[in-house]
């Protein structure tokens, strides 16, 4: 890995660590999401909450593992989590948009960083870009009613 500027590093070290929480969140919410479902369908909803919970958390290690690589302390904080109460099928999978978008974001945030610094963590941004944007078009599917083809807004 190419020699990074201590500033830099330690702002690549922050967003890793960011991320880190966020995805810590995501297990948390998805966990929770899984034990709420009621209904008809709860059996495959409830199968793909738990896949992502336990993707969340490769996630994470992911990111704490790129923590460690560049010599930093990953954080042992957790993402923002808010109970709201609201345990429909739509309004869980509007919040799990929220939250993967809030964690797009931040990946992208990191790519920004890393750009021409680290091809190691450009290529891993890329990569976890890639999987939360179609993880973003799941769920956006998920949300419209059948036969429409528009993206679902928020």
């Amino acid at each position: 890995m190419e020699t990074i500027e201590i500033p830099e590093k330690q702002a690549m070290v922050e967003a890793l660590n960011r991320i880190l929480e966020l995805e810590l969140a995501g297990v948390v919410k998805y966990t929770h999401y899984s034990l709420m479902v009621y209904g008809y369908n709860r059996i495959p909803i409830v199968s793909w909450l738990k896949g992502n919970a336990t993707e969340g958390l490769m996630h994470a290690h992911k990111a704490g593992g790129m923590v460690t690589l560049l010599g930093g302390h990953p954080s042992l904080r957790i993402g923002t989590l808010l109970e709201t109460q609201k345990h429909d099928i739509g309004d869980i999978l509007r919040e799990s948009l929220e939250h993967e978008s809030m964690a797009l974001k931040a990946y992208y945030e990191l790519l920004a960083l890393a750009e021409n610094r680290s091809v190691l963590l450009e290529e891993y941004a890329r990569e976890m870009i890639v999987l939360e944007e179609m993880h973003l078009d799941e769920v956006n599917k998920m949300l419209r009613r059948p036969g429409e083809l528009e993206p679902f807004s928020t």
